[in-house]
């Protein structure tokens, strides 16, 4: 089991300040005024500083990471298997591929290695490129190859350090779209500081490298601040082109490296869509971000052989059903508030029926059940009905799938991050029924927007967006702890961007009666200044002593099971076990695998169901006669899964096998009526005691106090 262990001694200037109003500093020929000379000047040195701001945090936020992770496991001092070992579960099955890639005697071996796999799945030939989203290990692995750096700086480094280099990217697009939404890049710099102080609930990189959305999540923060930029108002024709090409890129590069990207992007098209529906953003940008959204995932589909996943997708059917459905209902913004809401409430429901209809029809002509697991586990997740599936229970019982934990507030909190969003977060909600409510009910008439106008405040494009792409994936968040990343790290940006905008503390003046520009003004710097010091003297000390805590890598146990199975089984051995441990097998070893992590195929979650019938009660017979049926030739048995003791019961492992068996679970404890006792013992259990019944199908070749290896014996 791996851990970690302490480490043994011997071994100044502002930005443009806020956009300006669709209603103010534009003449009557709908032209923005030049900026004085002085102004102009003001502006580039402010660009120029806040742009060097940035770039330094990005790279000192890099340089962060990466010293933890050195820190966390000594990695520089400990040998190659242990470096390997690191990379857990589903992080070393990705990272096989750019090590199968760069010790390929060509780069067209490695492809052609990639496209027709038999060491990843035995008795089976699989396409790796369609099945995985590997597509950035194969690139990276091709610019070691070429570059002229193998002999200063081993393969694992280049990988890492292109990881721990795209948090600079992170980090300054999360920076730039908080400057965008305020016009200041003080609110970017406050940003930025909230992301690393909270970075226990920001990002996971330094510990999981390889992992996908490590790759996907800067490049969906750099979507966020192209898709800021367009919704500005006044942009030249140009500007507006070259932005959304910016905007393809990055989501082609999101969709590229992740393989729940269409998930994500479907709750993005759905903040679109509502926005949409309320007239809160201009149509013809929202129809353009639709369509690239679409044409970007199937360039990705393309690339991934045609990848039946995608194209059976939610986010196209939903996407070509509103484009559809505007087609037909062409007055949907006219009228008066009721007739309105009627007619959005037909829309609704004319997108909702189309989506289903388009999807089911997909799905039936490509046969496709890739991602019915998923579906079978939200199902199961909110309620609509127990489940005895062994994938959906597999999920549901995992802690990073499950709510998130109330302890994240208190952490969020401590560093007033939460505290300013919630505050922020009601404001706007307020602002936005407000907007929502005047353009529904179409009134224009110049004394109620008077009355409006005086009290709340106008909310930009780019801000409602922001709105509410934060309400969404903070319910994500909410529902799914994995998915806190996507929330926590745009919390930053909306609630820097709320403290730092001038509409926010306009509003809550002129509540109290007491705005004037000068007193906002000074409350839009010096209340961010003042809580960038408060986390500066707050949090600078505890950072400092976790970059000097050292640590060092310790797991002999696997490190002695990898080191086993290199020197003693054939090249061409089949090894059975846990999806996390084989992912490791293969990395370290180059063995092949019966099952591994990368869970989104139909058929390797039956095989892996198959597989774990070792932790089961099942005759040794039936056990040996699945094992073979997939050319196992060793099967690797842990402790820490046949006696688990880090879930409840009805949760460890043994107990949704026995449960999606019909067999009554182990321990005190109630079960459902219908179980039954098995006649067979636990398998892996049972195989210890060395029985003739064991012993004819098994011979324990190796042991440790942690795993056991039996060898398959090879009857005619």
């Amino acid at each position: 089991m791996t851990t970690i262990r302490q480490r043994r001694v011997g071994k100044g200037t502002e930005a443009a300040e806020d956009q300006p109003s669709e209603e103010t500093n534009v003449k009557p020929d709908g032209k923005i005024p030049p900026d004085p000379p002085g102004g102009k000047l003001w502006n580039i040195l402010s660009i120029t500083v806040g742009g060097i701001v940035a770039i330094s945090l990005g790279l000192l936020t890099s340089v962060y990471v990466a010293t933890l992770h050195e820190n966390d496991l000594w990695f520089s001092n400990i040998k190659e298997v242990e470096r390997e070992i690191s990379f857990r579960t589903e992080c070393g099955l990705y990272y096989s591929y750019y090590k199968q890639m760069i010790q390929a005697a060509s780069i067209q071996q490695g492809l052609h290695g990639l496209v027709y796999d038999n060491k990843t799945e035995s008795v089976r030939t699989i396409n790796i490129l369609e099945r995985m989203n590997v597509y950035q290990e194969v690139f990276l692995s091709i610019l070691y190859r070429i570059l002229p750096i193998q002999q200063y700086l081993e393969p694992v480094y280049f990988y890492i350090y292109t990881l721990f280099g795209l948090q600079a990217v992170y980090v300054i697009a999360l920076y730039v779209t908080s400057w965008l939404l305020s016009g200041t890049w003080l609110s970017g710099l406050l940003a930025a500081c909230w992301y690393i102080t909270n970075r226990v609930d920001t990002t996971r990189v330094e510990f999981t490298i390889p992992l996908r959305e490590n790759w996907a999540l800067p490049f969906f923060a750099v979507q966020i601040a192209a898709i800021t930029y367009l919704l500005r108002t006044h942009l030249q024709p140009a500007q507006e082109r070259l932005t959304l090409m910016a905007v393809f890129i990055a989501t082609f590069l999101f969709s590229l490296t992740w393989q729940f990207n269409q998930f994500m992007m479907l709750i993005q098209a759905l903040a679109l869509f509502i926005l949409d529906c309320l007239d809160m953003l201009p149509t013809a940008k929202v129809t353009w971000l639709y369509i690239i959204q679409i044409s970007g995932l199937l360039l990705v589909c393309v690339l991934q052989f045609f990848n039946s996943m995608i194209l059976g997708s939610l986010l196209i059917s939903f996407n070509v059903s509103v484009l559809i459905a505007r087609t037909i209902q062409k007055n949907l913004k006219k009228g008066g508030l009721l007739n309105r809401l009627g007619k959005l409430i037909l829309h609704v429901l004319l997108v909702l029926c189309l989506t289903l209809l388009i999807n089911k029809f997909i799905k039936k002509i490509l046969n496709l059940e890739s991602d019915e697991h998923i579906f079978k586990f939200l199902k199961a997740k909110f309620g609509f009905g127990a489940t005895r599936d062994f994938d959906a229970n597999l999920y549901l019982c995992e802690e990073a799938f499950g709510l998130l934990p109330l302890n994240t507030f208190s952490r969020l909190s401590s560093t007033l991050l939460f505290y300013v969003y919630g505050f922020v977060l009601f404001l706007l909600t307020v602002a936005a029924a407000i907007v929502a409510f005047r353009n529904l009910s179409g009134s224009n008439q110049v004394q109620f927007k008077e009355k409006m106008e005086e009290y709340t405040v106008t909310l930009r494009p780019d801000a409602a967006y922001s709105l509410v792409h934060t309400v969404l994936f903070g319910c994500l968040a909410l529902s799914t702890m994995r998915m806190k990343y996507l929330w926590t790290s745009h919390m930053c940006v909306f609630a820097s961007f709320g403290l730092c905008s001038t509409e926010v503390w306009k509003l809550i003046l002129k509540c109290l009666h007491l705005y004037t520009s000068q007193r906002t003004r000074v409350i839009k710097y010096s209340i961010p200044i003042i809580t960038l010091l408060y986390i500066s003297f707050k949090f600078w000390p505890g950072i400092m002593d976790e970059l000097s805590e050292l640590r060092e890598f310790y797991d002999p146990d696997t490190v002695e099971l990898m080191n086993w199975i290199k020197s003693n089984t054939p090249s061409t051995a089949v090894f059975a076990g846990s999806m996390q441990l084989l992912a490791g097998v293969k990395l370290c070893t180059g063995r092949t695998l019966t099952n591994h992590p990368h869970y989104e195929d139909k058929n390797l979650r039956e095989r892996t169901k198959q597989i774990y019938q070792i932790y089961a009660k099942r005759s040794p017979g039936d056990v040996y006669g699945i094992l073979r049926s997939f050319g196992t030739d060793y099967v690797i048995l842990e402790d820490s899964i046949c006696y688990e003791r880090r879930h409840s019961r009805g949760c460890r492992l043994r107990d949704l096998l026995d449960v999606a068996n019909g067999h009554i679970m182990d321990g005190l404890g109630e079960n459902e009526p219908d179980l039954k006792p098995s006649v067979y013992p636990r398998f892996c259990e049972e195989i210890k005691k060395n029985l003739p019944s064991y012993t004819m199908h098994f011979t324990r070749v190796f042991q440790n106090k942690t795993f056991h290896v039996y060898k398959l014996a090879k009857h005619k």
